[in-house]
């Protein structure tokens, strides 16, 4: 019994530390730590949701969660009687934790799909232009700029685009697109979109969805301005945001008009680095968050 309330206390704290962080300060100034709380937040918040149910569940067992569940897999008797608030919270439990897998693993077959079907659609529409060696021209006139992520990524960029900036410009627009394939941002996103799935009424993982969008894009930003001018990166963003950017392709990352003064003002005036101690300290945190809701699932309390 003590696991189990262990566990929904940390699927609270956890519920509740998201919805503060939605509006956290500091994390413009760090966008990769940001990211890995916000990862950790989300495993332990998954984690410790579907085992505080499972745990009751399978307390006839005397034993942890994941024992419990393998002794109930193998058909075990239990050492106390089973009740019908055990049998419903192992229905919730199971149901729960299906729930997320499935829609996990929906969400990455249709971005691998979308993806594909991109492709071949760049093949046939798309060339090559001695000017951006490497990347590939959609003849377009609005501006777009993206990457198609995977095993085989490609950059893209739109004839429009080449029109509307300089040289330097497109310089640190295409540094910044190699930043997310380089870092595999999109598979950053995909549980967040994926938890969006299963629970799109939620404004909490509406607001985290919107803040890990953005916070990929400093991260991109800020590994992109180690080639380039910073600046010549937010004129770029500028001109994207006045321009009015073709959208980005479902399943891509590119450059759009959200959030454009945001990412500007950082890089033109980029605040304090956050000191050791709360860096240290939001990584302990995101260490325990991930070692703690394993070890509750192993082991009884």
């Amino acid at each position: 019994m003590i696991t189990a309330a262990v566990l929904a206390a940390l699927a609270t704290a956890c519920a509740l530390g998201s919805w503060r962080f939605t509006t956290a300060r500091w994390t413009s100034r760090a966008p990769r730590l940001a990211i890995i709380v916000w990862q950790s937040l989300g495993v332990a918040w998954g984690l410790a949701t579907t085992g505080a149910m499972l745990a009751y569940a399978v307390l006839p067992y005397n034993v942890g969660v994941l024992p419990g569940l393998i002794a109930f897999a193998r058909g075990r008797t239990p050492a106390e009687a089973w009740d019908p608030w055990h049998v419903l919270a192992m229905i919730a439990g199971l149901t729960s934790l299906a729930v997320l897998v499935v829609v996990l693993l929906t969400a990455g077959v249709q971005a691998l799909r979308a993806r594909r079907r991109h492709r071949v659609l760049l093949a046939l529409i798309s060339r090559d232009d001695p000017g951006v060696p490497g990347v590939r021209v959609l003849d377009h006139p609005s501006a777009a700029a993206y990457c198609v992520p995977g095993l085989r990524s490609q950059v893209v960029v739109s004839a429009g685009a080449l029109e509307l900036l300089s040289p330097d410009e497109m310089a640190a627009v295409l540094a910044h697109e190699a930043a997310h394939v380089r870092e595999r941002h999109d598979l950053v996103l995909l549980p967040f979109a994926a938890l969006r799935r299963a629970l799109p009424w939620s404004k909490v993982v509406a607001d985290a969805q919107a803040q890990v969008e953005l916070l990929i894009e400093m991260a991109a930003d800020d590994r992109a301005r180690r080639y380039c001018s910073p600046r010549r990166l937010a004129t770029a963003l500028l001109r994207f945001g006045t321009a009015g950017a073709m959208p980005t392709p479902q399943g891509m990352l590119g450059v759009h008009a959200h959030n454009v003064m945001a990412r500007v003002d950082r890089l033109i005036k980029p605040g304090p680095e956050l000191s050791a101690f709360v860096r240290y300290g939001y990584l302990a945190l995101s260490v325990s968050l991930l070692t703690t809701t394993p070890f509750l699932w192993v082991y009884q309390l």
